[in-house]
């Protein structure tokens, strides 16, 4: 139970800073650093060097975890990056 506890804070702690940063309160930042990614042919593009930083580290910790994070239905919501 303590394990699911905090799992669920460290994603509302994700959607947080993902929001902050312009995107979809419902969607974890890593979400959108997946579609980021694909949109840009499997790489994120040097104009956006803080999302290349932070994904080169969770590469490092869970290879492709931006986009097996991906989720499809959220990102309409953003102010930046919006989906669909």
């Amino acid at each position: 139970m303590i394990k699911k506890y905090v799992i669920n804070v460290l994603i509302s702690i994700d959607q947080l800073f993902n929001t902050f940063l312009g995107g979809d309160p419902d969607e974890v930042y890593s979400s959108r650093l997946g579609k980021i990614k694909k949109k840009h042919g499997g790489k994120i593009p040097w104009s956006r060097p803080v999302c290349k930083v932070i994904d080169a580290g969770l590469e490092v910790i869970d290879p492709n975890h931006s986009v097996d994070a991906i989720e499809a239905d959220e990102g309409s919501n953003a102010v930046i990056d919006k989906a669909g």
